[in-house]
């Protein structure tokens, strides 16, 4: 393709799949990730994306309808990007928030489309029109009387609306705040209304980008020790940081690829920084990582959390790994894809005398927490030759596919020979021309275009027996053979039971028959607990394991 027709092809892709990034975009363009970038800043540039964290989003879906409205959004706008991407992740499926009217809510709620049955309670109309789009959630726009722009509604009627209403959370943003005042409005009745609204609320989480700070506008309706958790966006001077350091207020700065949370204030003794570098923030497995860690690093009390994403790229973890040298960490948390660049980052932080714990994948000179790869992979593997056997082709089998990925090195490469072990283990040696290895990439499109490659290839097997990476490569698979019609061909295993595959697992007749849980969102607590040992001289193992279940598909998934 010319660039043009590249381009094209790339908003096509944008408007049907929204939420897709740029390692994904790679793979189903099939060029690099560093050309696609700069696909989306030259389409950036002519008005017709705007570009966000990891990726892009039409500019037509960007922006929101009334022109008032879209005017205050563009305004610091890459500033309440990077607060509404990191803010969406205190949100999960099944919550009950509030929503104000504000812009940075508004681009807030983009961040939320991938959620479910969420209980919306909002006064902003462009909000409440983006989340009520997913029929899963029930949004609730308060009564009153709208505004001349359109956008919200306000009123005495919106402040009784709110009488016998409950939130969990309280998402708002202001026109001014200062420590001494708090939040504050310029519009009475909207400040009159947000007032009223976030009492509703267990905690209220504040949504501030740096030009609103020192200002005080006409109406407070919270005062600083109301608030639970302030946003702010990486601008923002170090003075002011310095001031919210002193007054115990619990805050995150935001950049596009990286947030960093401090706890200012607390009881323990001794208060650390840590560093953390996600895999990426496309793969539920690993969104799930991260958010536990926050959850434990808040509940800790004394770690101050500065949160990167890898983007499942060599190159950006070097630069994560360079920036964390440069921040005064007392530990890194390393989740990152590739044993050569792990083996040079640790270079690094050796020669900066900083601790590293390495997740899932292992870093010579760093403390390895995660998967017991092989007896994670047996598992699987043991429970697919049992279906094979018993509960589907007699034993027979045409071929076996195995989704593997050379670049996480040794040790998840054992994950790969348990499986293939425990399906020896029921169904004897496997001979060399059943057996076909593809590169499954890390991600569910990679694997997809590789599995309907492979797929191809065999037009005549029909008893074809998968063995999967990970989650994503297994689900790949299977949207492969679907596209094919040849989901009757195929029966898959997993690795991991993140949500989003024990969604899958729990439809009629899937042809995932299940999955190793490796329990993502219990990373976090034990993560915490394992840095405040070695921060504090504990003598600690060289490897800490997660331990594993088989889940299998049906109503238990």
């Amino acid at each position: 393709m010319t660039s043009f027709e590249r381009r094209q092809r790339l908003l096509e892709i944008l408007r049907s799949q929204p939420g897709v990034r740029v390692p994904e975009l790679a793979a189903l363009l099939g060029v690099s990730q560093g050309t696609v970038r700069n696909d989306l800043e030259a389409l950036a540039e002519g008005g017709q994306v705007s570009r966000v964290h990891g990726g892009a989003v039409p500019a037509e879906d960007h922006q929101p309808a009334s022109p008032s409205f879209s005017a205050r959004a563009r305004k610091n706008e890459a500033a309440k990007l990077s607060i509404a991407r990191w803010a969406a992740e205190l949100v999960e499926d099944g919550d009950s928030i509030l929503l104000d009217a504000s812009t940075t809510v508004c681009y807030m709620a983009r961040y939320l489309r991938d959620r479910r049955r969420l209980r919306v309670i909002t006064n902003g109309i462009e909000v409440a029109r983006q989340l009520a789009a997913n029929p899963t959630n029930t949004v609730v726009l308060v009564g009153g009387v709208l505004n001349s722009d359109g956008s919200s509604i306000t009123g005495p009627l919106g402040e009784q609306f709110f009488q016998g209403l409950h939130a969990q959370r309280a998402f708002v943003s202001c026109s001014g705040f200062s420590l001494e005042t708090g939040l504050t409005e310029v519009h009475i009745y909207e400040g009159q209304l947000k007032g009223r609204a976030i009492a509703t609320a267990n905690a209220i989480i504040a949504l501030v980008d740096s030009s609103k700070f020192g200002k005080v506008d006409l109406t407070p309706f919270a005062r600083c020790d109301q608030i639970t958790q302030l946003f702010t966006d990486n601008n923002l001077s170090p003075a002011w940081i310095d001031q919210l350091k002193q007054s115990c207020l619990a805050f995150t700065v935001c950049a596009p690829d990286v947030a960093n949370s401090f706890t200012p204030c607390a009881t323990e003794t001794n208060h650390y920084r840590i560093g953390f570098a996600n895999l990426t923030e496309t793969q539920p497995f690993a969104v799930d990582v991260r958010r536990g860690l926050e959850r434990a690093a808040k509940k800790a009390g004394n770690i101050d959390l500065l949160v990167a994403d890898n983007q499942l790229d060599p190159a950006a973890a070097l630069q994560v790994s360079e920036r964390f040298l440069s921040q005064g960490l007392d530990l890194v948390i390393e989740y990152q894809i590739d044993e050569q660049t792990g083996n040079r980052m640790m270079s690094r932080f050796q020669q900066a005398g900083l601790p590293v714990i390495a997740v899932d994948i292992p870093m010579v000179g760093a403390t390895y927490f995660g998967v017991d790869n092989y007896r994670a992979g047996y598992l699987a593997g043991e429970a697919l030759g049992r279906w094979v056997c018993d509960q589907g082709w007699q034993g027979q089998y045409d071929k076996v596919f195995v989704l593997e990925e050379p670049r996480a090195g040794a040790l998840p490469a054992s994950r790969i020979a348990g499986q293939l072990d425990g399906f020896k283990s029921q169904v004897g040696e496997i001979p060399a021309a059943k057996l076909a290895h593809i590169n499954c990439g890390n991600t569910t499109e990679i694997s997809e275009v590789e599995t309907r490659a492979a797929l191809k290839r065999f037009p005549d097997a029909h008893r074809i027996a998968i063995l999967s990476f990970n989650d994503d490569a297994a689900i790949g698979a299977l949207e492969a053979a679907r596209r094919l019609n040849r989901e009757q061909d195929v029966v898959i295993v997993g690795m991991g039971a993140d949500r989003q595959m024990r969604s899958i697992l729990l439809q009629a007749g899937s042809r995932i028959i299940g999955s190793t849980a490796f329990s993502p969102e219990l990373y976090g607590e034990r993560l915490v607990g394992l840095a405040q040992k070695i921060l504090q001289s504990e003598p600690v193992p060289p490897a800490v394991y997660m331990t594993h279940t088989f889940i299998k598909a049906g109503a238990n998934a």
